[in-house]
């Protein structure tokens, strides 16, 4: 399918449902806040109980509001079958507990999300689960890493500090000629600009946190795939760790799903358009962006996503007190972790040699909002402006001491 056509399709799914006489036409689902339902025999109950993923027993196994939600992403992810968990940690920490035991293997790019690789180097360590760390922009690199025990292969493209790719449909295909299964952390591009499954990966985890939601006020996480892989998690990891999504979260995302491909369309013009001036400052060494053509990934980028999003970092000569002393003077940028909802945020990373940037430059990540991007060119160039001003300042005054 072309890409536009993709895109206008997303706007419809997102924003019609049938007409539901069970709800009397409601536009919303409405949020059944409770935890459990009741049944009018015994026999009833028993056969729901011997099927509680696909019928309504008790919320911490399956709710209607948070499974219209998962039935929701599943048909935008392009998978059988979507579970809403209370993070996308949660998702993640869940997603792989499924897939290994002890004495297996794990091979994780060395640019995933850090509470991540956390979680793979040090908690499943303890249970005999050994990862190793590569450079995912390799698909030598993945090769040479695996072994007979290799059980999982988790990418993350783009990674959300520099923003590097990785071949979907070149890693999917390697995995799976070794039994191996492919997950993938697709929060930056979300569904709209990205179709993981659709290049042969077997599970797709987003932090519903961001993008999906987009207003900064839920937290949630979702896994999608076949319906026995993720059958398999729902039966597991989801009903025995607890981290389940509640009605209400579920209800506020879903108002953040109907404006989801409008609102990632102004996320990337805007994205796009600021990064596009950053490469013109004099204080910016390189910007870490693949829509943009200096990125050395932009022909991937292009051919495996339908769009990129406004979420990007770029590399400066300047020192972290520096950027740090720029970013506190920015107006419109808050300073804050997170990203994807509508506000647009600064992290001046003083600790980037810890995702491959030299030491002597400093990290810069910036969220671009749903603000006036000329606002917010504005308020990048003046906070510099003051910077420089001050720190000229400051080294006459040390000069003439």
């Amino acid at each position: 399918m072309h890409k536009d056509n993709h895109r206008e399709r997303l706007h419809t799914s997102v924003a019609h449902d049938p007409y539901d006489a069970r709800h009397h036409g409601s536009i919303h689902i409405p949020i059944y806040q409770t935890s459990l339902f009741s049944f009018d025999t015994y026999e009833r109950f028993t056969q729901a109980h011997a099927n509680e993923q696909q019928r309504h027993v008790y919320s911490r196994g399956n709710n209607p509001t948070v499974r219209y939600l998962e039935d929701k992403l599943a048909e935008l992810e392009g998978a059988e079958m979507s579970k809403c968990f209370a993070s996308g940690m949660a998702a993640i920490s869940s997603t792989i507990l499924s897939n290994v035991k002890a004495g297996d293997h794990v091979v994780c790019i060395d640019q995933a999300y850090g509470p991540t690789r956390h979680f793979l180097q040090h908690y499943v360590a303890r249970f005999q689960v050994e990862t190793t760390f590569v450079d995912g922009r390799s698909i030598e690199a993945i090769e040479t890493a695996l072994r007979p025990n290799t059980k999982l292969l988790y990418l993350e493209s783009p990674s959300t500090m520099l923003f590097q790719l990785q071949d979907l449909a070149a890693c999917a295909a390697l995995a799976r000629s070794r039994g191996i299964v492919t997950v993938i952390d697709g929060t930056w591009a979300t569904p709209v600009f990205q179709r993981p499954l659709a290049l042969g990966i077997d599970l797709v985890v987003h932090s519903i946190t961001k993008y999906i939601s987009g207003q900064s006020d839920s937290m949630g996480g979702v896994v999608s795939g076949s319906k026995e892989l993720v059958g398999r998690i729902a039966e597991g990891e989801y009903m025995m760790l607890g981290g389940i999504m509640t009605a209400h979260t579920a209800a506020q995302v879903e108002r953040g799903l109907r404006t989801l491909p409008l609102r990632l369309e102004r996320h990337e013009r805007s994205g796009l358009k600021v990064a596009e001036h950053l490469l013109r400052q004099p204080y910016v060494l390189r910007v870490n962006h693949p829509g943009l053509p200096s990125h050395p990934q932009h022909e991937l980028a292009t051919r495996q996503m339908d769009g990129t999003s406004g979420l990007f970092s770029f590399e400066s000569a300047e020192s972290h007190e520096t950027m740090r002393a720029w970013a506190d003077r920015l107006r419109y940028f808050k300073i804050g972790v997170s990203w994807g909802g509508f506000e647009s945020l600064v992290s001046a990373n003083p600790t980037s040699e810890d995702h491959g940037v030299p030491g002597a430059r400093s990290l810069v990540r910036l969220h671009i909002g749903l603000e006036s991007p000329d606002d917010l060119i504005r308020d990048l160039d003046e906070a510099w402006a003051q910077t420089s001003a001050s720190e000229a300042s400051a080294a006459a005054g040390r000069s003439g001491q």
